[in-house]
């Protein structure tokens, strides 16, 4: 008997759960109403909000894009020149892609002119070679110049006037997947004058000659050289993925004195590892530059590899370190904040060194900063960066990745390119 009253009553409470499973569900659905009606769009900043606008109305890609091959160039002036605009005509479609060309012309809110133009065969004998040929002039009215050595003060500073012309051109071999090799030829006429910034003394009148070769006399080279590149990099113009590593050597002849001639070796080993679906990015960069001259031969001070500015040790000020070698390590982890711009944070660490055998980890000099990236067709087109050091803080607006590879050859020597 207490079977059937304990089935009857089991039975009973299925009936009651059924029967108010529609007022139960009905319930649900009019939370959900409720909740619909109440649903409000994530708040962002206003910071936010204007960098999306940004992106999203493609003023960059306006801007890249031009009209019939003419645009605005901005950037791309040495560290220090303020910021430079001018008109650019820039043709990648001539003979099918099988041509570029480029021609520029730039003035800086410090009154420093630069004008380029060259040709590029990207692609010739069957994708075998490659060729580019360039010419550039400057005028730089008042680059800043600490002194030669590791140990310089930075309350003194001079400076001075450059001005260059520089032709040449580059023929390489792409014997295999990811290896170019090849070779560069050209001629550099330079001057140095007197600095026009009032607040720091002029160059020539705080050094002397043996303190500051080619202060008082400027030779002209002609220049060779050769080079290696093993490139795996996913995307060469905005890389998320892979290795760049570039080994280049340069003679410069002194055509002029005979007593100013040298060899340079730059090495620049890069290294990009992303992770999630590469929307992280950790971007690391080793770059040295060590030069070399005969017994009794000098290198021009402004010839001398530098450090300081916002590709390499942005803490400090441009041309903050020179000597006769070089060497800086850089490290960014950038992540992706929304589509078209990323965040990062970085480490630098560097010195500059008179002989090649203090090439070493001791006594380096360090920066860390943050930044922003704007990504332009999946590359970098406009940069700020926020860096500090035990000299001060650095605020950097640049129009280039800061891991962007010199071109061969031209970038042999400072402060060109």
């Amino acid at each position: 008997m207490s079977r059937w009253i304990f089935i009857l009553a089991y039975i009973a409470t299925l009936a009651a759960e059924e029967a108010a499973e529609p007022t139960r569900a009905s319930g649900i659905e009019s939370q959900r109403a409720v909740k619909a009606r109440e649903l409000k769009p994530d708040d962002v900043s206003k910071l936010e909000r204007r960098l999306r606008d940004f992106k999203d109305k493609g003023y960059l890609e306006r801007y890249g894009a031009g009209y019939h091959g003419f645009r605005a160039k901005f950037g791309n002036m040495v560290n220090g020149g303020g910021f430079a605009v001018g008109p650019e005509y820039f043709r990648n479609d001539l003979r099918d892609g099988q041509v570029n060309f480029r021609a520029s012309a730039q003035l800086s809110t410090r009154l420093y002119q630069k004008y380029e133009t060259g040709l590029v065969l990207p692609s010739f004998a069957k994708g075998f070679l490659s060729a580019e040929f360039l010419g550039a002039h400057r005028n730089y009215s008042s680059l800043q110049y600490y002194g030669t050595g590791p140990d310089t003060p930075k309350e003194f500073r001079a400076n001075y006037r450059l001005e260059d012309t520089v032709v040449g051109g580059m023929l390489a071999v792409q014997p295999v997947r990811f290896v170019k090799l090849g070779g560069t030829s050209g001629y550099l006429w330079t001057n140095v004058g007197p600095g026009d910034d009032s607040r720091f003394a002029s160059a020539e009148t705080a050094f002397k000659p043996a303190e500051a070769p080619g202060i008082d006399r400027q030779p002209n080279y002609f220049r060779n050289g050769v080079f290696a590149q093993f490139d795996y990099r996913d995307n060469t113009i905005g890389p998320k993925q892979g290795g760049n590593y570039v080994a280049q050597y340069t003679f410069f002849k002194d055509n002029k004195f005979g007593s100013y001639g040298f060899r340079r070796v730059d090495v620049d080993l890069q290294q990009y590892i992303g992770f999630l679906n590469k929307t992280r990015v950790i971007a690391l960069r080793a770059k040295a530059t060590l030069t070399d001259s005969d017994s009794n031969g000098q290198i021009p001070f402004y010839l001398q590899p530098i450090l300081g500015g916002s590709d390499d040790l942005r803490g400090y000020r441009p041309f903050r370190f020179s000597d006769r070698n070089s060497f800086v390590m850089n490290a960014e982890y950038r992540w992706e904040i929304f589509s078209g711009l990323d965040g990062a944070v970085f480490v630098d660490a560097g010195k500059v060194f008179p002989r090649r055998g203090l090439l070493n980890f001791r006594e380096l000099e360090t920066s860390v900063g943050f930044g922003l990236r704007f990504n332009t067709r999946n590359a970098i087109s406009v940069r700020t960066d926020v860096a500090f050091s035990h000299e001060g803080f650095q605020v950097w607006f640049k129009f280039n990745d800061a891991f962007l590879p010199r071109r061969f050859g031209t970038g042999a020597a400072q402060p060109l390119y």
